[in-house]
């Protein structure tokens, strides 16, 4: 696999008409993990890659359209991700589909995506009758983004911004002011970040400071989340450290990573923002 291409991400697309699972573009996460300096096969860090789709929509057995709201979780030690407009394609490929029920809409798309990415990917749907139970729910934590600072730099990734003092914390801080660049394209993705650890004070204006410098960055979501969690990792020695970072929707998708060494699960909070 040529990983310096990008698939569908750069170019015009004519959306299918009918279910291809061909249209899915796998990437492979390892080049991305050797420049932090990780092991492929030995990664310091769980977690998983939550992606909600908002336009999922196909047929019934008798024809009628059928719409829902998808959520998949990616395995975060799956060797490949999925890059979003070939995701999106694919899905779009289900619009003229008829599929006799949303139990076989989520084995099908699980069963999928669990090829393309290489681990067990689940897919949980919420169908139409169950809209009017969703909820806004924002990331929990401390928010540092009201700190007074003077800020000038916006990039390169300034990792000597973080640092630590002695004083030992068990503490949860969320920043609104995540922003980077999508590789290929150029646009803007913007995310808020929560950070949960365990160990010695990260000082919260260096924190700021390193996550606005993120704002020239290019690199794939999860990539980005994996480079914040090692630099913390490796500037701060927390005993316990989890990043969250939520994404805006772009192309009805939204792309949420998290990436800890500890055992909890991962809620999938819908921010105002999504």
């Amino acid at each position: 696999m040529n990983t310096n291409d990008h698939g569908p991400l750069g170019a015009r697309s004519a959306y299918p008409q009918h279910y291809d699972a061909s249209l899915l573009f796998p990437i492979e996460r390892a080049a991305a993990r050797r420049e932090l300096g990780l092991d492929p096969a030995a990664l310091p860090f769980g977690g998983v890659d939550i992606w909600n789709a908002y336009e999922l929509s196909w047929l019934d057995g008798r024809g009628k359209p059928q719409v829902a709201l998808g959520q998949l979780r990616v395995p975060a030690h799956s060797p490949r991700l999925v890059e979003s407009k070939s995701l999106k394609l694919y899905l779009n490929s289900l619009n003229q589909e008829r599929i006799g029920s949303a139990d076989a809409v989520q084995e099908l798309i699980a069963r999928d995506l669990s090829a393309a990415t290489g681990a067990a990917v689940t897919m949980s749907l919420v169908t139409a009758d169950q809209f009017a139970a969703q909820r806004l729910d924002e990331l929990d934590g401390e928010c540092i983004d009201a700190l007074a600072l003077d800020i000038d730099d916006y990039g390169p990734v300034r990792p000597a911004y973080l640092r630590s003092d002695g004083a030992q914390v068990a503490e949860t801080l969320v920043s609104h002011l995540l922003k980077s660049n999508c590789p290929v394209t150029g646009q803007p993705d913007w995310a808020s970040v929560r950070i949960d650890y365990a160990g010695a004070a990260i000082d919260r204006a260096g924190l700021l400071r390193y996550l606005v410098s993120y704002r020239d960055h290019a690199g794939f979501h999860e990539q980005c989340v994996e480079r914040i969690w090692c630099d913390l990792w490796q500037r701060c020695s927390p005993h316990r450290l989890s990043v969250y970072a939520r994404y805006t929707r772009r192309g009805g998708l939204d792309i949420n990573p998290w990436r800890s060494n500890g055992a909890e699960r991962c809620r999938n909070p819908r921010g105002a923002r999504q």
